[in-house]
């Protein structure tokens, strides 16, 4: 593994957002891997195990809401923070907290504020270090 911040799995049927979404964060470190909707993010969630997953809600096959419930469904990726990145009208925030979704970013996003979300999410996962430094959250697996 390379000193990566953290691995990203982006979901989005928008080839452009993917690559949007993948170039800001991998500017910034993360290591990112991409589906084109939720029924193949679930497909490789298990072999990409991804630190954070960014969802977008309108997608075929399976939406966003949806991945999301199934994700948290499985004992396996309950605890992985899940970030929705849509239009975030009210219907979706709403479905979407009672999915158990830990973020929401609006379209279109600042890039400065989807790494500022990505970063919230993956260092939640972390136990917060002692001096409050950024550390990876890579130390011992502390999933209870």
């Amino acid at each position: 593994m390379s000193g990566a911040s953290g691995r990203v799995l982006v979901v989005d049927d928008n080839k452009v957002i993917r690559q949007l979404i993948r170039v800001n964060l991998e500017l910034e470190g993360f290591e990112v891997v991409t589906a084109a909707d939720g029924a193949e993010c679930l497909e490789v969630v298990h072999q990409v195990s991804p630190d954070v997953i960014t969802l977008d809600v309108m997608m075929p096959r399976l939406d966003g809401l949806r991945t999301a419930e199934r994700l948290r469904s499985d004992p396996r990726t309950s605890r992985l923070p899940v970030a929705i990145i849509s239009a975030c009208n009210q219907y979706e925030v709403e479905t979407g907290l009672a999915a158990g979704v830990d973020a929401f970013l609006a379209k279109p996003f600042e890039p400065a504020e989807l790494v500022r979300v990505v970063r919230q999410l993956l260092h939640r996962e972390a136990p917060p270090s002692a001096d409050g430094s950024r550390e990876p959250g890579r130390a011992g697996s502390t999933r209870s």
